[in-house]
């Protein structure tokens, strides 16, 4: 399966088919983990699509593989990348991955100056999370909002939760916050060119330095030059190495 070409991008109103496919899925995998994930309807899977606020990946022949939304908490201060799911079919293919990097970067561009977060059991979402910037947080650096923490309540870890005062439960919370990343206003591609006309320039302005310079020494005394050239070279590549 993993061999065919998957598309993934952000999804419309026309993909609102696969919702009960993909509520199923996310319900059958809590069962087979005997951990579990707050529980949604193919209604909220649907609102999602509409939004512009999820990200679904299918194969070219229409196939679902995967899915993954974005929820907003605190009056947008906080945004969670949610419900992530496979079919089974396509796990360990990289699709998730790709899944997790799409909704990432929808979440950025809409919510920019957002905290991004994420509550996981799995192993493979911490190092995937990890990848794009994300650090491991208590419960107390996640939103407080209580129509969060209520979603948990579906569940099969939500006692475990409560009784703990929701300060942690079986799930890692991890967080990306702008704040901590800095993020240059060139592109890879900007920075590479403007580097290099840089670098030309000062080969440039090296050359004609030296050149200047030994001009005046070699009129002082004979022989000069050539030692004060190796002087320079050196003191030259010293500076512009800092």
């Amino acid at each position: 399966m993993e061999n065919q070409s998957i598309v993934v991008r952000v999804a419309t109103p026309d993909d609102v088919h696969f919702a009960s496919i993909i509520t199923d899925e996310m319900e059958a995998s809590a069962k087979a983990r005997g951990t579990g994930i707050a529980k949604r309807s193919p209604q909220y899977i649907e609102e999602k699509m509409r939004e512009g606020k999820s990200v679904i990946a299918h194969t070219e022949d229409g196939t679902w593989v995967g899915f993954c939304y974005i929820e907003t908490w605190s009056h947008g201060e906080y945004v969670a990348n949610s419900g992530l799911i496979v079919s089974p079919a396509f796990r360990k293919s990289g699709v998730a991955k790709r899944i997790k990097q799409r909704i990432f970067e929808l979440s950025r561009e809409k919510y920019p100056e957002a905290k991004i977060f994420g509550l996981t059991t799995g192993l493979a979402v911490m190092k995937i999370n990890s990848d794009l910037g994300y650090e491991p947080v208590t419960y107390s650096e996640l939103t407080q909002d209580e129509a969060f923490w209520a979603g948990c309540k579906s569940c099969v870890n939500y006692d475990i939760l409560m009784s703990k005062d929701r300060k942690n439960c079986l799930c890692t919370a991890m967080l990306y916050d702008p704040k901590d990343h800095y993020e240059p206003s060139e592109t890879a591609a900007e920075f590479k060119q403007h580097s290099k006309a840089y670098e030309r320039l000062m080969r440039i302005k090296q050359s004609r330095f030296i050149k200047n310079f030994l001009k005046k020494e070699s009129s002082k005394k004979p022989g000069g030059a050539a030692v004060e050239k190796k002087k320079m070279f050196s003191l030259f590549n010293y500076f512009f190495n800092l």
